[in-house]
């Protein structure tokens, strides 16, 4: 009640079987959790880019998490809408678009399409964290924070740190 002092900042998706505390075993206030459906960065604009600044700047937090996860719906959506070019409904087309340049770098790679495009999601959700201005960047390049993404099996439970 007096305060948090959480140690990472979480990007997750929205789904129900991705509870960040839950997965690695936290309480309350150790970690600062930001979620949207495909745990996606851009578009986001100030409400999720300012949270993970606030969770840098406000709280302390040395290290930001993007967190994806096996089987994740708003990817396995974006894959068949952009293969079906089919219209979405109210603000879920966006969301699709968001995702879609990771489902293009995963077409043609080697393996499962799909967790090839949960894979490259998490990594152009890093990328631009590590370079947000005024916040995040500064810090990364002091040594202050990381910015890392990783991967959550639903069928194991394990997390795997994608870079």
């Amino acid at each position: 009640a007096a305060g948090q002092r959480p140690h990472a900042v979480i990007l997750g998706c929205a789904d129900s079987r991705v509870a960040p505390e839950l997965l690695f075993d936290q309480g309350i206030g150790d970690l600062f959790i930001v979620r949207v459906a495909g745990n996606v960065v851009g578009g986001g604009g100030a409400f999720v880019k300012g949270s993970i600044e606030y969770g840098v700047a406000e709280l302390g937090a040395p290290l930001v998490m993007v967190l994806g996860h096996s089987e994740c719906g708003a990817v396995k959506a974006a894959i068949k809408h952009l293969d079906d070019k089919d219209p979405l409904p109210g603000a879920i087309g966006e969301l699709v678009n968001r995702i879609r340049p990771a489902v293009i770098k995963a077409k043609g790679m080697p393996g499962d399409r799909l967790s090839n495009a949960i894979r490259a999601n998490v990594t152009l959700g890093v990328a631009p964290l590590r370079g947000l201005q005024p916040i995040v960047a500064p810090a990364v390049k002091r040594g202050q924070v990381k910015v890392v993404g990783a991967l959550y099996d639903l069928s194991t439970g394990g997390v795997t740190l994608t870079e």
